[in-house]
């Protein structure tokens, strides 16, 4: 596996991220000025297939309302590590993480999504880890 970094990883999700790999509960509000919005669970699924570690995922909260759900990473070393916090522009706030487990192979939701996004991201830094279970 090349020597990949955070920096390179997160310049390669940023250039593919858009609007057909966005969650499509988000899509309508979807844009380029704010392209980390709806891809949480996608980006932190393939976080994990290359760093491994653990899948968190936390409430997210407005106004005391809950409407959805947030996806980050703990890598192996223990730091916690969110490459899509900066979508909440509004005020949101996420609840603490929990640890999800990943299930097998593909992701049964999204897995169009997950898909294209891998495929663009590895255009980017070459080929990638198959998905970790």
């Amino acid at each position: 596996m090349p020597p990949w970094n955070l920096l390179v990883l997160d310049k390669a999700l940023r250039a593919s991220w858009a609007a057909d790999t966005c969650s499509p509960d988000n899509q309508a509000d979807w844009l380029p000025d704010n392209p980390a919005w709806g891809h949480c669970d996608i980006t932190a699924l393939i976080v994990h297939d290359i760093f491994g570690g653990d899948l968190l995922l936390g409430e997210v909260h407005l106004n005391g309302d809950q409407y959805g759900f947030h996806w980050w990473n703990r890598l192996p070393s223990g730091i916690e590590l969110d490459l899509t916090y900066e979508q909440f522009r509004q005020g949101q706030a996420v609840t603490e993480a929990r640890v999800v487990q990943r299930p097998p192979g593909l992701p049964p939701r999204r897995c169009e999504e997950y898909l294209l996004l891998r495929d663009r991201v590895s255009k980017h830094l070459g080929h990638l880890p198959a998905p970790s279970s």
